[in-house]
């Protein structure tokens, strides 16, 4: 919202507000993005520490206690580099990280929830050997790679780093690579049930995400003229950004599962075994 509203600079110090720490400024016109953007940023900080913190206590997997600090760190990344956006006045190099960090901290708080599920913990479905002759463990990530480039792409258009065109020709890529996955996690799904739902979720996210990549295009092309940005730009494209963080922590969960059932070694298959079984 604070982009697609022009709203970047609205409050033009950091970390204060206006001078203030705690007091809330006149919430009018773009103030009103930026502001809440930062009391949300806050609140999720304040989370992800009491959720860091508790994971230590209650969880005995050490690489999930080390998932909850890296949770953590990612997060104050995230509102330095927020800080560090404002400070230099939007330079687009530093905004696109900033985006891409968001993203990546929310599919691992999405990983967290879904490696301390019941689901997750008392599934005791052996690993087995992966029948493709390309992996479908190669499949994911090759589909992480071309997410995270069309991340980047579209990042640096939004924050006028670069054309549209490279984030237009790798989404070409990332629709290719996309269906080619989840196809094959929907087939592989028909004998290892878990595979299914993460599998179909990938398809169905990139069918409206390219709804809405071409509404958002369209709406921009449209209201190209108007001296400042309409609902429906701002809609379709708020709406492009967040169907596009689902759509990638669509894709980290299916690689996770499928990491989980096609090992891509006899000693990961004996390690996520015993895990499951712990």
């Amino acid at each position: 919202m604070v982009t697609s509203n022009q709203a970047g600079l609205a409050v033009p110090d950091w970390p204060t507000s206006f001078g203030h720490l705690f007091k809330i400024p006149p919430m009018v016109g773009g103030i009103k993005y930026e502001h809440s953007h930062r009391m949300l940023a806050e609140f999720v900080g304040l989370l992800t520490i009491f959720a860091a913190v508790l994971v230590q206590f209650i969880e005995k997997r050490s690489w999930m206690r080390k998932l909850g600090w890296t949770a953590l760190v990612l997060v104050i990344v995230q509102g330095i580099l927020g800080g560090i956006t404002v400070k230099m006045f939007l330079p687009w190099y530093v905004s696109t990280a900033h985006a891409a960090v968001a993203q990546t901290f929310f599919c691992l708080v999405v990983l967290m929830a879904l490696f301390t599920s019941r689901s997750w913990i008392e599934d005791t479905t052996a690993p087995t050997i992966d029948p493709g002759r390309i992996s479908l463990s190669t499949l994911t990530l090759l589909s992480l790679l071309a997410l995270y480039l069309q991340l980047f792409f579209g990042g640096a258009f939004r924050h006028s780093g670069m054309s549209i065109l490279p984030h237009i020709l790798n989404a070409v890529v990332v629709t290719g690579i996309l269906i080619w996955t989840s196809v094959r996690g929907m087939i592989e799904g028909r004998t290892i049930a878990q595979l299914k739902t993460p599998a179909r979720l990938v398809h169905g996210l990139l069918m409206l995400q390219i709804a809405l990549g071409l509404a958002a295009y369209y709406t921009r092309i449209k209201d190209a003229d108007a001296p400042q940005p309409l609902p429906g730009m701002i809609a379709t494209t708020v709406a492009h950004v967040g169907v596009g963080a689902l759509l990638l922590a669509s894709t980290f969960v299916l690689t996770a599962r499928t990491r989980r059932y096609f090992p891509a070694s006899a000693t990961e298959a004996t390690i996520s075994h015993k895990e499951a079984a712990a």
